[in-house]
Parts: structure tokens; C-alpha cells; sequence
């Protein structure tokens, strides 16, 4: 018993180490990525430029979530994970994941698409590419940047992140 209180006294005691507050550390990195007022202004000028931005991404991505539509953004990134991918094998792997998550009739997060892209999409499974997507993912982007980005652009969240005040924290 003696034994075991010493080894998770030398657990108690990093723990109470200076700069062991992992909480402090994820707000360093937060604090790393947020933008200034001026660089979320630039958001506005575009889906693209708001979703190369990781703060930006974030942000999207958690507007998205409190309108219980994530799934778009969710594939969108898969088909450019997808892009990155050079095994064949690894490649129709997650071609077949990514049909059967995002574009499968009644998949568990089925995106929006019209009848001839998700076909198109289902044929090019046969000859699986780095662009067998492509069709798909350009039709979601659009989606996105018709619908849930402009919504995002007139959002609390946005709004806050453009109007802070040095030293405030919207996310």
C-alpha cells in the first residue's frame, strides 16, 4: 500500500507542478490562433478564405453544429483528406467509407445532393481516383456557400468575433 501511494504521489506532484494547467495551455494555443478583428473581416469575402483559416474553419464549424448542420462541412473536408491520400488501397478504402457516411440514401449524414451527382459519384467508385468526388464536393461547397455561410456571416458568433474588444474570448 505504501508502494502504491508513492507512485501516485509522483503523479499528484506533476500535476502540481508550475505551467501544468492544461487548460492554460489550450488557451495559449486559442489565444495563437484568433484572429484579429480585421483578419475575420476578411471571412467575409469568401467560403474559401474563411475555411482556409483554422480559427475560421472552427468557427464555421461550430455555427454549423448549433444548426444541426455539420454534415456538409464534415464531407467536404473528408473529399480533401481524400485528395491527400497516395496508397490505392487506403484510397478505396476511405472512397467507400466516404459514400457510405456522406452519400448513401439514408446515410447517417447524408448530405444533400441531386440524384444524377450522387450516381455520377456511385459510377466513378468503380475507377476509384483523386477526383471521383469531385462533382459531389463541388455541388456541397456551392450548397454551403449559398445557404449555411452567409447565414454564418450574419451569426452571433461571427458578429462577435469581428466587434471583440482586446483581451475578450468568443470561442
Amino acid at each position: 500500500a505504501k508502494d502504491m501511494k508513492n507512485r501516485l504521489g509522483i503523479f499528484r506532484r506533476r500535476n502540481e507542478s508550475p505551467g501544468a494547467n492544461p487548460s492554460g495551455k489550450l488557451d495559449k494555443v486559442l489565444k495563437s490562433l484568433k484572429p484579429t478583428p480585421e483578419e475575420a473581416l476578411k471571412w467575409g469575402d469568401s467560403l474559401e478564405k474563411l475555411l482556409l483559416h483554422k480559427y475560421g474553419l472552427a468557427a464555421f464549424r461550430a455555427f454549423l453544429r448549433t444548426e444541426f448542420s455539420e454534415e456538409n462541412l464534415e464531407f467536404w473536408l473528408a473529399c480533401e483528406e481524400f485528395k491527400k491520400i497516395k496508397s490505392q488501397s487506403k484510397m478505396v478504402s476511405k472512397a467507400k467509407k466516404i459514400f457510405s457516411e456522406y452519400i448513401a440514401i439514408q446515410s447517417c449524414k447524408e448530405v444533400n445532393l441531386d440524384s444524377y451527382t450522387r450516381e455520377h459519384t456511385k459510377e466513378n467508385l468503380q475507377n476509384i481516383s483523386r477526383s471521383c468526388f469531385d462533382l459531389a464536393q463541388k455541388r456541397i461547397y456551392g450548397l454551403m456557400e449559398k445557404d449555411s455561410y452567409p447565414r454564418f456571416l450574419r451569426s452571433d458568433l461571427y458578429l462577435d468575433i469581428i466587434n471583440q474588444k482586446k483581451g475578450s474570448s468568443p470561442l
